[in-house]
């Protein structure tokens, strides 16, 4: 099967600080936007901010010892891409919720991850596998 984009639409409860986090910080380029919500180019997909009060209460999961923030969203990046954003990130003073990391070490499912939050509250988590083959690995 041949990936399309995926779209997304996510709860904000400001814009402008969604557009320096999501234009500026994260460098995602964007397109169509309105009064009420932004359009931007998420790593070849569509991620849109829509004004709907920010995202509203979390759960966490334990995975690999570190609480999970759910729900969340963000890209399986290729490694040299993961370590260019995670670098980004950091040069941009962004708190992380987990900051970069290896989690299932020496396991099948092997990869680097680190989570965030976008000024809403939105959680994502971006990823990298050294072997794309591990993303479904048991």
């Amino acid at each position: 099967m041949t990936l399309r984009p995926f779209h997304l639409a996510i709860p904000v409860d400001d814009l402008a600080a969604a557009r320096a986090f999501y234009g500026e910080t994260m460098g995602c380029p964007e397109g169509r936007s309105s009064n009420e919500w932004i359009d931007y180019d998420f790593f070849g997909h569509q991620l849109v901010v829509h004004m709907a009060g920010g995202a509203g209460a979390r759960a966490h999961n334990p995975v690999d010892g570190h609480d999970v923030p759910v729900p969340h969203f963000g890209v399986v990046l290729r490694p040299e891409d993961f370590a260019a954003l995670a670098d980004r990130l950091e040069g941009a003073g962004v708190q992380f919720i987990h900051p970069p990391m290896t989690r299932f070490a020496g396991q099948p499912g092997e990869q680097s991850t680190m989570f965030l939050a976008d000024p809403a509250g939105n959680a994502l988590e971006f990823k990298a596998f050294a072997d794309d083959a591990m993303l479904f690995a048991k």
